[in-house]
């Protein structure tokens, strides 16, 4: 059930503007991080004269990963922005679902990543893959950077996904319940 009044002792609406805050700060923390992630693998390069260039072109996970930093970091700038919106905060089921999106991408690309870079590092000998580390050093090097600043978006867009969450349904009374019902449950144990 939706609320139709709410009282100024409220305590969630205390929170909001702290919330608000928190919301904005860390969108905008996430893009020089999203920035830095494409950046790193963009750029990551290396040559080896025995097995050639490897470049991030080269791996789709890579690829996938620039792509969802590069709209995790164009959502955030948006959604800042929105934020200080009167119009969009009072849609809160807009950024509640626009927020789990971004967070699934997000939990998606760092498995990719995090599989690529462990099948690099380890190889994989029952079939036959050896590791790419030991023959590409600085690649894996970069890898790893970028793998740990996409983690650290990460986790800002699970932060957001909660604070999205709270003031999505924060506009509505808890459930009531039946205080006949409490006793028989109670009764029943």
């Amino acid at each position: 059930m939706r609320r139709t009044q709410i009282d100024d002792n409220d305590l969630g609406k205390n929170h909001f503007p702290i919330l608000k805050l928190l919301d904005s700060s860390l969108r905008l923390f996430a893009v020089p991080l999203s920035v830095a992630t494409i950046w790193i693998t963009v750029t990551n390069k290396e040559d080896n004269p025995s097995y050639g260039t490897l470049k991030y072109s080269n791996i789709s996970g890579l690829k996938y990963m620039v792509f969802v930093s590069a709209l995790c970091a164009s959502y955030a700038i948006v959604a800042a922005v929105c934020t200080w919106s009167r119009y969009l905060v009072t849609k809160g089921w807009i950024f509640f679902i626009t927020d789990q999106v971004v967070a699934y991408l997000m939990v998606t690309s760092v498995a990719a990543t995090m599989e690529i870079y462990y099948l690099a590092y380890n190889g994989a000998k029952e079939d036959s893959w050896s590791q790419a580390c030991s023959s590409y050093g600085k690649f894996c090097s970069k890898v790893k950077l970028a793998l740990i600043f996409h983690m650290i978006t990460f986790a800002c867009f699970f932060v957001l996904a909660v604070i999205s969450a709270f003031r999505a349904f924060s506009v509505f009374d808890p459930p009531s319940v039946n205080s006949q019902y409490v006793h028989e449950e109670d009764n029943r144990y």
